[in-house]
Parts: structure tokens; sequence; C-alpha cells
């Protein structure tokens, strides 16, 4: 993994470098970006033991600078059974990003009703690597994220992709599972988007993600569909796997408009 980190830990802040940026503005990040570094937050925060992540939602409030932020966290609602986790990324003293984290006990083995997840589609080794053509580089698609499609093709409708963090999410650390999973969940609605990236915006204002169980490893694959309600919204759904198996789901709502 490369040594060049997607975010530089300075004097309690966080420096956000150019392999954050996201498709739609070269001074701000990458959905996937905030995500990941804020579910990195959550799992520094004390926890019961038996407790798993089980929800986070992001909230994107505004963009978020490339560049100095601060990440806030706090455990909202204490608990044995459930707790409640609440961050934010604030840039200059303004709120860009909020979340927002669900740990829930661990199912007992033995609990009727469990199923094993279904089983994952075609791995990371059987994919095509990412071919589109960028606005300016580096960029968090490219750069931080590397990318293996095994269906379809970027903004081709449906499709099925293999992500994982291809450095450093933070300098000095190795991306976790969950780590590797909240920068992948962002980009359902980017890779099966049916509408030219030169013509549309198909910007996500928000990001839930729901975990069955933690995953293992580095590769994260989404299996993403996007759906554009006439007179309505755009939704993006994506099924999340690991290596071993079904994982959770991605859901994102849309903006949809012509550039």
């Amino acid at each position: 993994m490369s040594a060049e980190p997607v975010f530089e830990a300075v004097d309690g802040r966080f420096v956000a470098t150019k392999v954050s940026r996201g498709p739609w503005d070269d001074g701000a990040q990458h959905g996937g970006a905030p995500a990941a570094l804020l579910m990195r937050a959550f799992e520094q925060l004390p926890s019961e033991d038996g407790l798993a992540v089980a929800r986070v939602t992001y909230e994107l409030l505004r963009p978020a600078p490339v560049g100095a932020v601060e990440i806030r966290t706090e455990v909202a609602r204490a608990g044995r059974r459930v707790q409640l986790l609440e961050g934010t990324m604030v840039a200059d003293g303004v709120e860009v990003v909020r979340a927002r984290a669900l740990r829930v006990r661990r199912a007992q083995p033995g609990d009727g009703g469990a199923t094993d997840g279904a089983a994952p589609p075609p791995g990371p080794e059987h994919g095509d690597p990412l071919e589109l053509t960028l606005p300016y580089r580096p960029m968090f698609v490219a750069d931080a994220v590397e990318i293996r499609f095994v269906s379809g093709n970027w903004g081709h409708g449906p499709c099925t992709a293999w992500f994982r963090l291809s450095r450093p999410l933070v300098a000095g650390e190795t991306p976790t599972p969950l780590q590797h999973l909240a920068a992948a969940g962002d980009f359902g609605n980017g890779i099966s988007a049916e509408l030219s990236w030169n013509e549309y915006l198909y910007i996500n204002p928000d990001l839930t993600l729901y975990i069955e169980r933690e995953p293992v490893g580095e590769w994260i694959c989404l299996d993403s569909e996007t759906r554009i309600a006439a007179g309505g919204i755009g939704v993006a759904e994506s099924v999340l796997y690991d290596e071993r198996g079904r994982v959770g789901r991605a859901t994102q709502a849309l903006l949809v408009a012509p550039r």
C-alpha cells in the first residue's frame, strides 16, 4: 500500500490531501473520504463488550474541503445492548458532515432465525480495472481506491464492482475493514448511474450503511442499482459483500439535475 495517505493527522486535526478529491469540485472531498474518517473515529470510541456497528448514517451538509478539518465524536447514548454515537466533520468552524451510528449487541449463537450471508459475486481477481476519463488528477476514485468491475461498467446502469483503499486513510495506519466499507459504500450512485457525468449532476446528500456483520479483509463489493422516479427523486441502493459473502446494504438519496 502506498505511503501517501488520504489524510494527514496534524496537531489534533486532519488535513485532506488531493487524493481525497471528488468528481464535482477539485476543492472538495469525495464522500467516501469523510465517511471512512468518521467510521475510524467511531471505532475509537469506548464500547461495551459484544456490541457491533449496525448502522451508520451520514448527512453530507456542505462540500468537505481539501485541506484542514476537525473530527468530533461522542457516545450520545451509552448502553449495554444499544449505543448511539454521534460525530461531525468541521471545517473553519462550519459543520460539513454529520454522522450517527448505532452499536447493537451481536446476535447470540443458536438464536432462532440466524442465517449465513449470501455468497459473494465473483472475486476481484476476476474483475476489470476502472476505465474512466477523469476531469483532473489525483482523485479519490482512481488514486485512493482500487476498483474492479465484475459486471457492467461505470455509468451504464446496474453493475457490480469490488473496491478497496489503495493507500492509508490516515498516515502511518492500515485501514480497517469497516473503513474500507465506508469508503466503498459511497460509490453506488456513481457506478450504477445511467446519466452522463458531463451532462448531469447526481450528487448524494446522504449515505446510510446497514452492516449485518463486520466485514473481513480489504475488498468490499457493491452490487448497485440507481432508480430515478418521474417527478420524484433518485435513489441508489447497493448490496455489500466481502470475499466471504453478504455484509450489508448501502442507500443514497440523489440530487439529480442538468449541469
